[in-house]
């Protein structure tokens, strides 16, 4: 079985690689759950909109928010080997 560390990197391996550097900023952990099967590891991650300006650089730089609101992935893991099952949109309210 993977431990939660694992899963996270799966989870933000796999969504690095699906979208173009720049197109995201500020990828964050922000929750992990086990499923009561034990079968997957539910992962959060959240992120910023993307700013390919020397601004939005500048921002980044300093640690200033980002320009926009952070929205929210789920990773399904197999607890078992680390694949990634599924990538859903997480709505916080």
């Amino acid at each position: 079985m993977i431990d939660v560390k694992e899963a996270a990197k799966s989870a933000a391996e796999y969504f690095a690689n699906l979208y173009k550097p720049g197109t995201y900023t500020d990828l964050q952990l922000e929750e992990v759950e086990l499923t009561e099967d034990e079968k997957y590891w539910l992962i959060t991650l959240s992120y910023g909109p993307g700013d390919p300006t020397q601004l939005g650089q500048l921002a980044n730089i300093l640690n200033l928010p980002s320009s926009g609101p952070r929205k929210y992935k789920q990773f399904r893991i197999d607890a078992e080997n680390g694949k990634v099952h599924a990538m859903t949109i997480r709505k916080v309210s």
